[in-house]
């Protein structure tokens, strides 16, 4: 009866949900460090939401979306510094909804895509959902993060049908470094393999580094599409509007983009009225965008100070977005230690397993949490590592 997508998942909830259940059941109090809703992270509203234009009569579908709206989301990239065409940008509904029409436009079912690993969990379902398989390449840390660069050269080799680069990476924070993107720009061109550039958290910075690569949104030694959206943007995920700035070599952009069309017209998946706010709420979302840049900052500050006091456990480096990453004891398995942090000290982290940190026992925690959570979570976690 059902798709065959689904059954390479098991949809029954695993240990750790299982756990939360319980000790919010019991009634007892849990400390949430994995929230990534800024909506819900107790943030200062700032000002008020630009007020909604008039209801919108006229429905224009576009398949790119209102030109004022792309013209808007390409003023963003002029602010870096980066010329972009709002012919060039074409809107979506969300981040999500952009790979998935990216998904369709360069593969086809049974065909590879590069993801990185370890990322976000989220390319599993998502290339799941459109039949491709994900191909992980792998990110080592040594003293730092960095791309395995000549592991992931052999394999653009190999004729995947794109390679996801996500720019800072989600969780370990790492920014793709310059020479590291002009090694894989190269080969891409001389081997026809298009870059997704996943940005959303390109301007939150945790550390200042000179050796990153900013956006690829003017790309031009192969064909590239940069993601991003009001979600991290402007800090307004339930506005949902997300886009893609399409670059590289002009025959491969105009193709592209053509073919993008024919997608995008067959779903018009964005409504009017958020591309008619979308240059007011770019500009609302300035102020809070630095709202949330200086929590994640100050939360990151605090991880290294609370984890400097117990000789057991480590930071990872990172370089921006909004998580971190905490190397702790191996006396017990990921998933046993987060049941343990849930039920015996009330505190939910993530297991490094969630994406696909394949050696050693990590925790990962949302830098976005409310400052008092954050630290008093951060205090029962050492504190269990203490005793462990």
């Amino acid at each position: 009866m059902f798709s065959s997508r689904f059954t390479r998942w098991n949809l029954h909830p695993n240990r750790i949900s299982q756990a939360v259940q319980e000790r919010r059941r019991s009634g007892q109090e849990l400390l949430d460090l994995t929230c990534t809703n800024p909506t819900r992270a107790g943030l200062a509203p700032g000002d008020p939401l630009p007020e909604a234009p008039p209801f919108s009569r006229m429905y224009r579908p576009l398949p790119r979306g209102l030109r004022p709206a792309r013209e808007a989301v390409a003023a963003t990239y002029r602010r870096q510094g980066i010329d972009v065409d709002p012919d060039h940008v074409v809107l979506t509904a969300s981040t999500s909804e952009a790979y998935s029409w990216l998904f369709k436009l360069l593969s086809d079912p049974g065909d590879r895509v590069l993801v990185p690993a370890p990322s976000y969990p989220l390319f599993e379902f998502l290339a799941g959902m459109e039949m491709v398989e994900p191909a992980p390449y792998a990110l080592v840390y040594e003293d730092g993060w960095r791309i395995d660069l000549p592991a992931l050269l052999a394999q653009l080799v190999e004729n995947p049908r794109a390679l996801v680069l996500v720019h800072p990476n989600n969780p370990t924070g790492s920014y793709v470094k310059r020479e590291e993107w002009k090694a894989i720009a190269a080969a891409c061109g001389e081997f026809d393999v298009p870059v997704i550039s996943d940005e959303v958290f390109l301007s939150y910075t945790l550390e200042e580094k000179d050796d990153r690569a900013g956006s690829l949104a003017a790309a031009d030694a192969c064909l590239t599409f940069s993601l991003g959206g009001l979600s991290k943007e402007a800090g307004l995920p339930q506005m949902k509007l997300g886009w893609i700035v399409v670059a590289g070599p002009a025959r491969l952009r105009d193709r592209a983009l053509a073919r993008l069309d024919l997608v995008a017209d067959t779903y018009l998946s964005i409504g009017t009225p958020v591309q008619e706010q979308a240059e007011a709420l770019l500009e609302y979302g300035g102020s809070r965008k630095a709202m949330i840049h200086t929590r994640v900052r100050e939360n990151y500050r605090t991880l290294l100070r609370i984890a400097a006091g117990e000789p057991s456990v480590t930071v990872l480096q990172a370089e921006g977005g909004w998580s971190a990453i905490v190397r702790v004891p191996a006396v017990m398995e990921e998933e046993d230690r987060v049941v343990q942090l849930v039920l015996r000290d009330g505190v939910l982290v993530q297991p490094g397993f969630f994406y696909d940190m394949a050696t050693g026992v990590h925790l990962v925690v949302s830098l976005l949490t409310d400052p008092g959570d954050f630290s008093a979570g951060l205090h029962r976690l050492i504190r269990s590592m203490g005793e462990a």
